[in-house]
């Protein structure tokens, strides 16, 4: 049996990764003139596409890390260099602005089939950072029971982000531009936390094992 605070520490970093406040706004411009059934429509395929990539991760991430010898304390300093990169980002307000040009590069395509995959559900959904979480999320997360608790939380994430875009236009008017600049930069000051323990871990982890 897991502890309630693993659990919620890996809820955490999957919300802080994957960021369903912050892409909403981005959201509202990638929908740019859809109707809401169209809106609806690429929300619930990105989730579900995002959601599957996360999935796989969970599962055989740490087996595809072995094949190619890679052990998981190693992956969990790079993992949490990587997060610690984006919460950087997420700070100076970095992140938003390479979501935003993503974005736009998308607009001007097939908007209702092709967003949804990119780039909502890869990589704003699946991107990096989310990758990088369940995959050292997963070490903790060994045991079959315990993976379905991990999966759980996959999922549980990827409802409040499909809640988040669904109301998109009224969480952008609620928080305004000072709003997203503040709970952008709390967020990224939680998940620098975040990453400098997986950091620690892997480094404990490392020497443990010698």
């Amino acid at each position: 049996m897991l502890s309630s605070d693993l659990l919620i520490n890996a809820l955490t970093t999957l919300l802080v990764t994957i960021d369903p406040i912050g892409l909403a706004p981005i959201f509202l411009g990638l929908t740019a003139g859809m109707s809401r059934a169209q809106r609806f429509q690429v929300a619930s395929r990105g989730c579900i596409i995002g959601g599957v990539i996360l999935f796989v991760f969970s599962l055989v991430g740490s087996s595809f890390l072995a094949l190619l010898g890679i052990t998981l304390p190693a992956f969990r300093i790079a993992g949490g260099l990587l997060l610690f990169w984006i919460a950087f980002e997420m700070i100076f307000e970095k992140r938003q602005e390479r979501h935003e040009k993503s974005a736009e590069r998308a607009v001007s395509e097939d908007r209702v089939r092709d967003t949804a995959v990119f780039p909502l559900a890869i990589p704003l959904i699946a991107g990096p950072g989310a990758i990088s979480a369940v995959i050292i999320l997963s070490g903790h997360f060994d045991a079959p029971a315990m993976k379905a608790q991990l999966l759980a939380i996959v999922v549980f994430a990827l409802v409040l982000l499909f809640a988040a875009l669904l109301i998109a236009d009224r969480i952008d008017r609620l928080l305004g531009e000072t709003g997203r600049v503040i709970l952008t930069r709390l967020l990224g000051v939680i998940l620098a936390a975040l990453a400098v323990q997986f950091v620690v871990d892997g480094v404990q982890a490392l020497i443990g094992a010698r």
